[in-house]
């Protein structure tokens, strides 16, 4: 049943809501990697003196060149990890547009919802973002310990936190806080099962930026099936 709610999800990947919210989320993520890239390349030309001198070596004007130019790859190799939590941050913004889509598609007759204020939805994300990235350095000292089982931790810790937040995210909107909390302890295995389903292809570069729209889609899924 989590796996029919999942290729439910995939069927709607062409829908141009879905392709709107990523490619809003990636676009601000690129811009957002810009100005740091900018900015930091600055401070560099603002800090590092144009020339100095070094003993037997005498005069070296290069210096500020060099590292300025080398701010370029490094930020590229940044980005390679900074991508994913940035992109699926800024994706969460706009995930109601994915539940009504959704909806719209397979639930018509379903009563409107208000969306979430931009206020609250920066909030709840950003709690999410914090949450997810403390919760996997925390997780660090399990990879070490044992090894041979990394994978599984990283797939069941990060399934339980994405579970516990689309559920609530899909839920929320037609139950309120309390609904929400009552949908999850209700469904608790189910809803980390799928968030794991979810945590699965987030090792996959690329792929794992479709996640908080595939994941908020198969939520919605779960939520119709599991309220009827």
């Amino acid at each position: 049943m989590i796996f029919s709610d999942f290729v439910k999800a995939l069927g709607q990947i062409g829908d141009g809501r879905f392709l709107k919210v990523l490619l809003t989320g990636v676009g601000l993520t690129l811009a957002l990697l810009f100005v740091f890239t900018v900015a930091f390349a600055w401070t560099v030309g603002l800090v590092v003196p144009d020339s100095f001198s070094l003993p037997w070596i005498g005069e070296i004007t290069w210096i500020d060149n060099v590292l300025s130019w080398a701010v370029v790859p490094v930020m590229l190799g940044a980005s390679v990890f900074l991508m994913v939590p940035v992109a699926s941050a800024f994706t969460g913004l706009f995930l109601d547009q994915v539940v009504d889509a959704v909806e719209a598609e397979h639930y018509p007759n379903q009563p409107a919802v208000s969306p979430l204020p931009l206020g609250e939805a920066l909030t709840e994300s950003a709690k999410f973002l914090g949450v997810l990235i403390a919760v996997n350095i925390a997780a660090l000292v399990l990879y070490v310990i044992f090894p041979p089982f990394a994978p599984l931790i990283f797939w069941g810790v990060n399934g339980l936190l994405l579970g516990r937040e689309y559920a609530t995210l899909v839920a929320q909107r037609r139950l309120g806080t309390a609904g929400a909390r009552e949908f999850r302890k209700r469904n608790g295995w189910q809803i980390w099962m799928a968030g794991t389903l979810m945590a699965i292809p987030l090792t996959i570069p690329f792929v794992n930026l479709l996640i908080p729209i595939l994941g908020v889609a198969s939520f919605t899924h779960l939520f119709h099936r599991l309220s009827r």
